[in-house]
């Protein structure tokens, strides 16, 4: 499963990062706001936080170590409070932006919103990571 969770996570971070390339470029020369690119980045986000939710519930890293002592300990307060409260901002980002966009009236508003928010989402995305422990680089 953490294998799992890690791929996705690469898949995650290029579909943001193909969103907001795709969308800054449609913003800044006025052109009409692309619907399915932006369903990429939103797919890709409710997809990882389903994995990442089944690892944090089941994983002994997860919601069993709320104790006093875990949080004096760096690496295991980023595994079960900073990691998942701060993946599930993002997605929250994410899903905000996606579905302003989708009521804009402009095609310019809708490709600034999503700019803004999956580029506040992407930098949420890599504080957070566990960039030493990540499986795929392991």
């Amino acid at each position: 499963m953490k294998h799992l969770h890690s791929t996705l996570a690469v898949i995650l971070l290029l579909a943001l990062v193909i969103s907001i390339v795709i969308t800054a470029v449609n913003y800044f020369k006025a052109n009409p706001y692309n619907r399915k690119i932006a369903l990429i980045g939103l797919i890709s986000a409710h997809l990882q936080l389903i994995v990442g939710l089944v690892i944090y519930f089941v994983s002994p890293l997860g919601i069993q170590s709320f104790s006093g002592e875990n949080m004096s300990n760096s690496l295991s307060r980023l595994y079960f409070l900073e990691h998942p409260l701060m993946m599930l901002i993002g997605i929250v980002l994410v899903t905000i932006g996606y579905s302003k966009a989708k009521r804009a009236t402009e095609d310019y508003a809708a490709n600034r919103t999503v700019f803004i928010m999956y580029t506040i989402s992407l930098i949420i995305f890599l504080s957070r990571i566990p960039w030493g422990t990540w499986s795929i680089l392991v």
